[in-house]
């Protein structure tokens, strides 16, 4: 009587084990795509405590930016990476400063806030953009009682201080992204109020890697002003950028799938996870490949200034 039952006990253990495949697809199958996956707080705490199991690996046996990224609120897989860096690192004041973020719903600091519970310091110069923005936090269940500080700002190098200042967002914060499709050399040159960890930097991926150009500086530069056929006379080359940000206090870590959006780390912090990459390494990949070949000669006698 008592080996039936012990065989009955083993046999319903099986059973639960054989429809754990199926409970999990079940689960899968419920969610109606991988991004609304990725954006459960759940899976994300997880991931966390998951990527902090490499805190022990050598550099050689760490991921790739490639195999951490994903998308919730960031254009690419922007979001996934921040989260794997800070997992390392960690954080100090979970402050993100991000510089023209359109309405909020597409940009590198709003999974951090709805979703690890950072403090945004969130500027764009678009009105309109503002209202949307702060509309959007109001109704979010998870920043209605704190709200990050959206703010409408048209920044220059002049004056990119005294914004920042005024809104509080000074000293160190954990992440600076700027992407002002412009000037953005000139106001990364500028800013001094506060000491990033971490930065993201979008950058023109068309101009070569050996080329350290940028737009010459406009305060009131804004590239859809520009006649259509010189749009793309706009930003910053990535090896401008890192000489400027190794000047700074910062190294390049490597970047996004189609090598634009640019990750930088300062020199102080997470050497034995994320050491220096090469401009060469970020360009590395088809997209950046075939706009230097196809889109780089129609752009290059453009008034750039080398830096």
């Amino acid at each position: 009587m008592k080996l039936l039952e012990e065989l009955q006990k083993t046999k319903n253990k099986l059973k639960r084990i054989s429809e754990l495949p199926q409970k999990i697809s079940a689960i899968i199958n419920n969610i109606k795509n991988l991004d609304s996956l990725a954006s459960s707080q759940e899976i994300q705490v997880l991931l966390k405590f998951k990527f902090q199991d490499y805190l022990n690996s050598s550099v050689e046996d760490l991921p790739n930016f490639g195999q951490v990224g994903f998308k919730v609120y960031s254009q690419f897989e922007e979001d996934g990476i921040l989260l794997y860096i800070f997992s390392l690192i960690g954080t100090t004041n979970k402050k993100v400063v991000e510089i023209c973020v359109a309405d909020g719903k597409e940009c590198m600091a709003t999974n951090l806030i709805i979703n690890h519970g950072w403090q945004g310091y969130l500027f764009d110069g678009s009105a309109n953009n503002v209202k949307l923005g702060q509309k959007f936090f109001l109704g979010h269940k998870q920043t209605f009682l704190m709200l990050p500080t959206f703010k409408q700002a048209w920044f220059t190098a002049e004056n990119v201080n005294q914004i920042l200042t005024e809104a509080e967002a000074i000293g160190e914060v954990d992440l600076l992204s700027l992407d002002i499709d412009g000037m953005d050399y000139w106001i990364w040159q500028a800013i001094e109020c506060i000491q990033p960890r971490v930065c993201v930097f979008e950058t023109n991926n068309f101009i070569p890697s050996n080329l350290s150009l940028t737009a010459k500086y406009d305060p009131n530069f804004y590239y859809l002003n520009q006649p259509k056929e010189q749009h793309l006379y706009r930003s910053v080359s990535l090896l401008a950028m890192a000489k400027l940000s190794q000047a700074k206090g910062y190294r390049l870590i490597g970047c996004h799938r189609y090598g634009f959006n640019c990750f930088f780390m300062r020199n102080d912090i997470g050497q034995n996870y994320f050491p220096e990459v090469s401009v060469e390494s970020c360009h590395n990949n088809t997209f950046s490949k075939n706009l230097q070949i196809y889109q780089w000669p129609v752009v290059k006698d453009f008034d750039w200034q080398e830096v």
